[in-house]
């Protein structure tokens, strides 16, 4: 073999190569970084900041325990609202409760169905006619 046929021969494969990757860049999953309703998250991005400037300003930031069978808040006031549970690694297993305290200004999420690993924490809701945005890391 001359150095021509093995030059064409490592274009050939080198092109191979190139075609195969765009063929699986198209085919494959959307990237999780990228947020479908990245819009509307756009908009409401003055709430969400106007919430987590009223936890710091009003030192409301709940209190998460962590056990092996519950995730306990405690709250400094009677809160009603939501908490999201968002799985960094996989969309699907994200979860949401609303939720409403207790008379210890407590609210407990059992941990039994939650799978293991680390969760993001998004804890939104109203006490004496303010609305908070609390979010924290977890593993559980």
């Amino acid at each position: 073999m001359n150095w021509g046929t093995k030059l064409m021969i490592g274009m050939g494969m080198f092109m191979t190569f190139i075609i195969v990757l765009a063929v699986l860049m198209f085919n494959s999953k959307t990237d999780a970084l990228v947020d479908i309703d990245y819009y509307e998250k756009g908009l409401n991005y003055n709430q969400e900041y106007t919430g987590k400037e009223q936890v710091k300003t009003d030192n409301a930031a709940p209190e998460i325990q962590l056990s092996t069978e519950s995730i306990v808040l405690k709250f400094k006031n009677i809160a009603v609202g939501n908490l999201r549970l968002m799985r960094v690694s996989d969309k699907k297993m994200d979860k949401k409760i609303s939720f409403e305290t207790n008379a210890d200004y407590e609210f407990m999420v059992p941990t039994t169905d939650i799978a293991k690993g680390r969760w993001r924490l998004i804890i939104s809701w109203k006490s004496k006619e303010k609305s908070y945005l609390y979010e924290q890391e977890v593993n559980l």
